[in-house]
């Protein structure tokens, strides 16, 4: 379209009417339902939406952002507002200001699909906020048109992680690229343990559902990873992230999360089933809304086509009843500290043999005991930076200087006594 309208143009002996209220309401729906008619010669229908997981307005701004031909700009709403807008788009390789058209004070429409969108500004308190419509040809059309936007945003999910934050307006939605892809070989683990959980996503995930219906097994599972930090518990969610077709989302509990955030979320991860839902630090779920929680997990349908992944470094801190009830979480796995063979491995991995010998690297494995992955890649971070500028490492030092400080942690004494006074 090239002269593109306005629903509302500015006159300024007749400004009165923008006031706020029905008849205003009622005069710009009119107008786009006119604009709509004469622009395609059907008749779009105003449909309510009280539907807090709108993922269709998301695909609307995507196709607006990319430049797509399948939307149409059909109008704009008020001249004296804007008509574009810009964004920053961090996905890009070089991340930069994209400019584009405005989804507020703008109508658009599918219509191959039937559908139109109208995000219509109104004017409160000296501020513009704004109300968000739907239209659709006849019903048939908007369920199909739905039911096209949960496969579209399916497919999308794959690519990115999709990550829920509850705060003091509810609970936000992102998605975050898979920056740095984390392969099964990379994770470090027992190795009979690392097998059974891997076996037990991937037969979650098989293409072929025929198990579950063939031995009579809710198609949901749920496992909770515990131990100390910094020992690869986000590092195998991470693994199986970037290793599955399908969805994967995080959860993250704050002290805003509330019965109608956990409802929201679980709501929004169902959308994306079959997926993944990471629970991360569910010892830190508040305890106002534990008993809520877990009745969400006994609910029927809750948990369908939902593999649960639960995690906490403090599993003392967990309701029992996260465990002690089927259905919940079926299997519980402790991430612990890494034992000699398995550090050895992963100095191997990490790259400590740029610096270190075969013996010396074994040594290194040895005198770690007691040192979660996490503190070895310190270990090897600060033995590079001495190798590169110094051309040398003393390895043995810093595992000491780094035992020392792990005691002074655990005791909760930072300063040492005596050891430098004024007289």
């Amino acid at each position: 379209m090239t002269n593109i309208p306005f629903i509302y143009q500015y006159e300024e002996k007749e400004n009165e009417r923008a006031a706020a209220g029905y008849g205003t309401f009622g005069y710009l729906i009119t107008r786009i339902e006119e604009t709509l008619y004469n622009q395609y010669g059907v008749f779009y229908e105003l449909y309510a939406s009280d539907d807090p997981n709108t993922e269709y307005w998301e695909l609307l701004v995507e196709d607006v952002r990319s430049g797509s031909l399948e939307p149409e700009h059909v109008a704009y709403i008020f001249e004296k507002l804007e008509k574009k807008t810009f964004a920053y788009d961090e996905d890009e390789k070089e991340p930069d200001y994209t400019v584009h058209k405005s989804i507020r004070n703008s109508v658009y429409a599918y219509p191959e699909k039937g559908v139109a969108f109208a995000r219509i500004p109104y004017f409160q308190d000296g501020s513009i906020m704004s109300f968000d419509c739907l239209f659709a040809v006849n019903d048939e059309k908007m369920r199909a048109f739905l039911e096209g936007v949960r496969s579209r945003l399916w497919e999308k999910s794959k690519r990115k992680v999709t990550v829920f934050t509850d705060g003091d307006g509810g609970t936000s939605r992102e998605q975050e690229a898979i920056v740095r892809e984390v392969q099964r070989s990379q994770v470090i683990m027992n190795p009979l343990l690392k097998k059974e959980i891997y076996r037990s996503i991937d037969q979650f995930f098989h293409s072929d559902k025929s198990f579950y219906q063939t031995y009579d097994i809710p198609y949901k599972r749920g496992i909770l990873l515990y131990g100390p930090p910094g020992n690869g518990k986000t590092t195998l969610v991470k693994s199986i992230a970037g290793s599955i077709d399908a969805p994967v989302a995080y959860w993250q509990i704050t002290e805003f999360t509330s019965s109608e955030t956990i409802e929201e979320v679980f709501q929004a991860a169902r959308r994306l089933a079959p997926a993944v839902l990471v629970i991360e630090d569910i010892d830190s779920m508040p305890e106002d809304v534990r008993s809520f929680f877990l009745n969400t997990l006994d609910g029927a349908t809750s948990k369908e086509g939902l593999f649960l992944i639960g995690t906490t470094n403090y599993p003392e801190e967990i309701d029992p009843g996260l465990m002690n009830r089927a259905g919940r979480f079926d299997r519980a796995y402790e991430i612990g500290l890494p034992d000699e063979e398995l550090r050895l491995e992963y100095m191997k991995m990490r790259g400590f043999g740029i610096f270190l010998s075969e013996g010396e690297i074994k040594n290194a494995a040895k005198l770690t005991e007691g040192f979660s992955f996490a503190q070895l890649g310190e270990l090897y971070v600060s033995s590079a930076l001495q190798w590169h500028q110094e051309g040398n490492h003393h390895i043995e030092t810093m595992v000491k200087d780094m035992t020392g400080e792990q005691r002074k942690s655990q005791r909760g004494s930072w300063m040492e006594r005596n050891k430098v006074g004024f007289h």
